[in-house]
């Protein structure tokens, strides 16, 4: 489900060169904060998918909703996820 999710994330990817440099830029919108910048577009690609992971882990982390994508949603449960001062089992 995980890799689903990511890859239709992907999917919405968008790219574009910047003028004054030439380097790739891509974000992902819907994805606040989800954006990289890089010398090609395969590495700008890569740089993305990077930190769309890393973002993903942080909002499950902080128990932050995470946007559906192509009707793929991630619902993190309290049994997944246990609040801060839940007793563990």
């Amino acid at each position: 489900m995980l890799t689903k999710y990511i890859q239709a994330a992907m999917n919405k990817a968008r790219y574009e060169i910047l003028p004054d440099d030439g380097s790739f830029y891509g974000e992902i919108p819907g994805f606040d904060g989800v954006w990289a910048n890089a010398d090609s577009l395969e590495a700008c690609r890569d740089e993305l998918k990077e930190v769309l992971e890393g973002w993903i882990l942080l909002r499950v982390s902080l128990h932050f909703p995470l946007p559906s994508v192509d009707g793929i949603g991630l619902a993190m449960g309290e049994a997944l996820i246990p609040r801060p001062g839940t007793p563990k089992f």
